[in-house]
């Protein structure tokens, strides 16, 4: 959980972060299955994050998410538009269009004058639902409820100025690696050109911090972000788990220049919880020949000084999605 104001346009502050554990299989595939212990871990951040502030946004992942770019005519009016967007969604939502939300957005003027170019995002209303329960279970407000691979593009825009020419003209592999899913979303010239999403994540390391040093799940959680293990961890469960870590991100790198008409990829953008291990950029880049770096949203943001800086640079790359949630939040 991300807590940001805005002093004034594209300015961002960093008031607080936090990070509280969920309980395992509360989230399978990106459907929360336990609804009161979602609510918990979200009550339990907001304490942490000692706030008054009582909105929220929050996002849906891709893959609930049906999205379609489509071309309107210049000039309508908003209820025209809703009107032509249901008659489009008709089209390509396979279910009945009282099961779904459905909400769009002119992206900006067409290459033909008379047009612009729309944006259409439809989720299954269930899916929304639960996550706005999860949220007020815990005393919050929904303000905002956006899609994890827009929130990523919002907060890449902060991390965009590490990258030679702020990756004008590039592509960039933003690779978010969560506990059970790595999320890839492809940049070309600061716009998506590719989504996908494999299975890979942190929770591999964790369970294998528990069979080999026979802790419960929640000590190897500590254990993997505190330290404290014995000294064999590094070299017989660490090093070997970002060595797949790499072959992974290679595989993904692999996947997206044989699939589409992009030969390469300039640069890549680590984020989640895994990207805070010591050198996994480095061996990433060896694996991939490909610059990376590990995302840091915070690096040019003027910092509350209740929040400890040194932390929230290792905490940031996990915080993307979230950082690009709260900037949402702020603009609304």
């Amino acid at each position: 959980m991300v807590e940001l104001s805005s002093p004034s346009k594209d300015v961002y502050k960093l008031e607080g972060y936090a990070i509280s554990p969920i309980a395992k299989d509360a989230i399978v595939d990106g459907n929360i299955t336990g609804l009161e212990q979602v609510s918990d871990a979200i009550k339990m951040a907001w304490k942490l994050l000692n706030t008054r502030e009582r909105r929220v946004a929050l996002a849906l992942p891709s893959s609930s998410v049906i999205t379609k770019k489509v071309f309107m005519q210049a000039g309508m009016r908003e209820d025209e538009m809703e009107v032509q967007v249901e008659a489009e969604a008709n089209q390509y939502i396979p279910f009945p269009l009282d099961e779904v939300n459905i909400d769009f957005q002119v992206i900006g003027p067409a290459k033909n004058p008379d047009e612009v170019e729309v944006l259409i995002a439809a989720s299954r209303k269930e899916k929304i639902e639960d996550r706005v329960a999860a949220a007020e279970g815990a005393d919050l407000k929904v303000s905002v409820m956006d899609v994890e691979t827009y929130a990523t593009e919002a907060a890449y825009s902060l991390v965009a100025s590490q990258l030679p020419n702020s990756g004008k003209d590039q592509t960039v592999m933003i690779v978010d690696i969560g506990a059970a899913m790595m999320s890839i979303n492809t940049l070309h010239d600061n716009q998506s050109v590719y989504v996908r999403e494999q299975s890979f994540g942190g929770a591999q390391l964790t369970q294998e911090i528990q069979r080999r040093f026979g802790l419960s799940l929640e000590e190897a959680e500590i254990a993997k972000r505190k330290g404290g293990l014995p000294d064999s961890y590094e070299s017989e469960v660490l090093n070997p788990f970002v060595m797949s870590l790499a072959t992974e991100v290679a595989r993904a790198l692999q996947f997206f220049t044989s699939s589409t008409q992009y030969n390469r990829v300039d640069h890549i953008v680590l984020a989640g919880g895994c990207s805070a291990i010591a050198n996994v950029d480095v061996v990433v880049q060896d694996r991939t020949q490909v610059n990376t770096i590990v995302a840091n949203p915070f690096s040019k943001m003027s910092v509350n000084p209740r929040v400890k800086q040194q932390q929230a640079t290792i905490d940031a790359p996990a915080l993307l999605i979230a950082c690009g949630l709260a900037m949402r939040g702020v603009e609304s």
